[in-house]
């Protein structure tokens, strides 16, 4: 969320404010599927905003928002956060 804080102006209220709005939900849900035994719906959901922050990331490396180096360290969390979402889906009775 800090390096949206430091993208251009122009961007603050979309590519911007679409990641930090993704990487809130994404959080906000993962704390729900901790409480709850129904989390096959809140792991999926996290998966599809996991798959737009991608998007967005790739958008952000290819305007040169983020450096390759940073686009290559927040993809790896993404995708790690990615198949550790994917394994508790499919422990939890869900398909990935």
């Amino acid at each position: 969320l800090d390096r949206c804080d430091r993208m251009p102006k122009h961007t603050r209220f979309t590519v911007s404010g679409r990641i930090a709005q993704f990487s809130i939900e994404v959080a906000e849900w993962i704390t729900e599927a901790i409480y709850t035994r129904d989390r096959q719906e809140l792991l999926r959901a996290i998966n599809k905003n996991l798959e737009k922050l991608r998007l967005y990331f790739r958008l952000c490396k290819d305007r040169q928002y983020l450096s390759l180096g940073q686009y290559e360290y927040i993809s790896r969390e993404v995708n790690q956060a990615g198949v550790m979402c994917g394994g508790w889906l499919k422990s939890s009775g869900g398909h990935a």
